[in-house]
């Protein structure tokens, strides 16, 4: 009788190796292929000299990947009293307060105040931001702020008042830099802005303009008859304290003008061109832009705020003890700020800038200003119907979406109809809202501005090249399109 004997591992592992040596096919590379463990073959290494040969444009390279930068956020009708506590926490010692003539004397000023009185916190208050503000009045609050070297800043109001707080902070930081050193490219150097900034808190007054979460400031560049900013991660305040309760005394006006804002700040940044679809690729993340192009997170704040203000802004317009509404569009402001903030915005918001730097002498209704001022919610929807008539075919599926949230039907639309659909849609949101000029001739536009506004929007490249649709590759196609989208924007 044989015995049968079990073959130990090393055996078992031979004779697997013997089975593969004779029965793998020719074809394996491992096998077939003389040179593939020892070193590339000839053909090889020629490929990769020529590839080597001709250095990549970095220039046309795509981006590959998106950022999500916001400010911390709390929300909640009566929380602007833990400001002072906030400060304490941080160990601020010293706190520039930043607000407007008008803000200064409403309830939000008086609790931030008794906030910090009551932690022992110093503060200086200045109280003279523009609204809409100029290089003028920015430079005036920076030299205000540099004597008494703070070591953070309190923002409490609109949009003016905490952007011009932002960049009163960035430039007791680089006290050195020059002016236009941050501002955004081709109008400014475009530096990025390298290293943290003092605390800044913004407390917002108004339900518009999301800046509580975002990077950007937005000023007049008065020598360039334009609207341009500065837009960086490290300029968003440290905190947003959202409290409902700092918005109730807006007029109906100023509720309506904001809320457009948010309308366009969510559309735009909702049909902007994907992040993967924009150029260049940074070379390194610092030089990546606060503006990447719609990305999946954006998208999610971006339609739900959408949504709110298509359902909450008129009834905050309509009636100023709507509590509900009001709170809701705090909320959709801020929700608006983060999807715009890291989507970025084009075309209602790059035309915009021109608009409001090239007012004809129009004054609106509703604004406690001695000067003519065309706010910038409505300088921004003004456009809005030329402008998603015109972006409509390079993304169907998203512009019918967001007809969906006005309340129209898109079961039976077809695609190719899909610019003009949004485009009605928005035209009536407007008319009902009341109160809107219908088109740039009700601001005192005529044929003869359009050039400059043209013109005007040109430099605005950061939010063009986020725009669907235009050809900001070549100078002349994108002029022709401007006119053309000016001419639309005259009536609707």
């Amino acid at each position: 009788m044989s015995l049968r004997v079990a073959p130990t591992r090393a055996a078992r592992a031979l004779s697997l190796l013997r089975t593969v040596q004779y029965t793998h096919p020719p074809s394996c590379p491992c096998h077939s292929n003389p040179g593939h463990h020892h070193g590339p073959s000839t053909n090889i290494i020629n490929v990769a000299k020529r590839s080597l040969a001709t250095p990549l444009d970095a220039s046309q390279q795509k981006e590959y990947a998106f950022e999500m930068a916001a400010s911390s956020i709390r929300f909640g009708a009566g929380c602007t009293k833990e400001v002072g506590m906030d400060f304490k926490n941080m160990g601020a010692k010293k706190v520039m307060v930043v607000t407007d003539s008008t803000v200064k004397k409403l309830d939000a000023m008086r609790q931030v105040v008794e906030g910090l009185e009551a932690e022992g916190i110093k503060f200086e208050v200045f109280d003279e931001v523009r609204v809409e503000p100029k290089d003028s009045s920015i430079k005036q609050a920076i030299a205000a702020a540099k004597p008494y070297q703070p070591d953070a800043f309190l923002a409490v109001g609109g949009g003016s008042v905490i952007d011009t707080a932002k960049l009163m902070n960035l430039y007791t930081t680089f006290p050195y830099a020059d002016f236009l050193d941050f501002v955004n490219a081709p109008l400014g150097k475009g530096f990025p802005i390298t290293r943290g900034l003092k605390p800044l808190v913004a407390v917002p007054t108004t339900a518009g303009t999301g800046s509580e979460t975002t990077g950007t400031a937005i000023f007049d560049l008065v020598e360039k008859r334009a609207k341009t900013g500065i837009a960086h991660r490290n300029l968003k305040p440290t905190l947003g304290i959202c409290d409902p309760i700092n918005t109730r005394t807006m007029p109906s006006a100023v509720h309506a003008s904001s809320g457009l804002d948010v309308l366009c700040h969510s559309l735009e940044s909702w049909t902007a061109i994907p992040y993967y679809e924009r150029t260049p690729r940074p070379t390194n993340p610092i030089n990546r832009p606060a503006y990447q192009g719609a990305n999946p997170i954006s998208d999610i704040f971006s339609l739900q705020a959408l949504r709110s203000t298509v359902k909450y802004l008129p009834r905050a317009v309509a009636d100023p003890d709507d509590w509900e509404a009001q709170s809701q569009m705090l909320l959709a402001a801020t929700l608006a700020g983060v999807g715009f903030g890291n989507a970025g915005v084009h075309l209602c918001h790059g035309m915009s800038y021109p608009i409001s730097g090239q007012n004809p002498g129009y004054k609106h209704a509703g604004y406690a200003v001695d000067v003519p001022i065309i706010p910038h919610g409505v300088s921004v929807a003004v456009t809005a119907p030329a402008v998603f008539k015109f972006t409509g075919a390079s993304n169907p599926e998203r512009h019918l979406a967001a007809a969906e949230c006005f309340g129209v039907d898109i079961s039976q639309v077809k695609k190719e109809s899909a610019g003009e659909v949004l485009s009605e849609a928005l035209a009536n949101f407007l008319v009902k809202l009341g109160d809107q000029p219908r088109g740039l001739m009700a601001l005192g536009f005529k044929k003869e501005h359009i050039s400059g506004l043209v013109e005007g929007t040109i430099p605005q490249a950061r939010v063009l090249m986020l725009a669907p649709s235009l050809d900001a590759t070549n100078l002349d196609v994108e002029r022709e399109q401007l006119t053309r989208l000016f001419e639309d924007a005259m009536e609707y």
